[in-house]
């Protein structure tokens, strides 16, 4: 049997691409035309020409000290969480006592824990540490923030790999470290994957510790510079949209080479 076009569905998915075009177009749009373009023809109009001043300009005022102070926390979050998380995940899997899930869940508490509630304690110690205003100060609480959630999904991701497997590693005279490097760690690429993923969105987004925990402008990060810019750039409608998409770019790249993989660890899917 044939099926008619289905008309109905033709239109929601036309009004589904408006609702979410029509931003991606305005801010767009907006980035390459003048100010003055811009307020004579509103944020609908059609460019009247093609200029990356806006962009020029951003980087001139800052906007590449912060964004390398970003990728500084960024990287640095990921590699903690790279080098802990996968040991620690393993431990769990693996570990043959009963103190290991008692640790465990005790450290799946930080998940019931928002940042807000211990930012007071946080900066304290922080300040004691002699840490702050200083990159170290928001990396190390981000990662911590990041670890719970990052050993829950790279668990399960590693559950799923069969117990077949690691008794024939077994037998074939393996000890723990090639058994975690030669089975454990190819078979769980996606939920690396996945955790490398989150961990660098949390560090790339945060706002909340480089708020607090810097003051200066030498260590303020892309969340801060596009407050700072939209005090500065009121008016400059151009100017502020061209500094969020130059800080929405990296995420977007991620996601696109990433997507599958994050899919499949978010589900739970793991090394099948």
């Amino acid at each position: 049997m044939r099926r008619g076009p289905n008309y109905l569905a033709g239109v929601g998915v036309f009004v589904w691409l408006c609702l979410v075009g029509l931003p991606i177009y305005v801010m767009l749009g907006a980035t390459v035309q003048s100010r003055a373009q811009y307020t004579a023809g509103g944020p609908l109009s059609l460019p009247g020409g093609f200029s990356l001043t806006n962009y020029v300009q951003d980087f001139g005022n800052g906007f590449g000290r912060y964004f390398l102070n970003t990728v500084i926390v960024t990287v640095s979050v990921v590699a903690i969480v790279l080098v802990l998380v996968p040991p620690l995940a393993f431990s769990i899997v693996r570990g043959r006592r009963r103190s290991t899930a008692r640790v465990f869940r005790v450290f799946l508490l930080g998940l019931a824990i928002p940042a807000q509630a211990v930012i007071v304690p946080m900066f304290y110690v922080i300040s004691k540490a002699g840490l702050y205003d200083n990159l170290i100060g928001v990396i190390l609480p981000t990662a911590a923030f990041c670890l719970p959630v990052c050993a829950l999904i790279l668990t399960g991701s590693m559950r799923d790999i069969t117990t077949d497997l690691f008794e024939a590693m077994a037998i074939d005279g393996a000890g723990t470290r090639r058994v975690f490097f030669q089975l454990v760690v190819p078979l769980s690429k996606s939920g690396l994957s996945t955790i490398v993923v989150f961990s660098s969105l949390q560090a790339w987004n945060g706002f909340l510790f480089p708020l607090v925990l810097t003051q200066s402008e030498n260590t303020k990060v892309l969340t801060l510079g596009l407050y700072n810019f939209q005090t500065q750039y009121a008016i400059n409608i151009p100017g502020l949209l061209a500094a969020v998409v130059l800080s929405t770019l990296p995420v977007l790249l991620v996601y696109l080479f990433a997507r599958r993989a994050l899919v499949q660890g978010l589900m739970g899917v793991g090394g099948k």
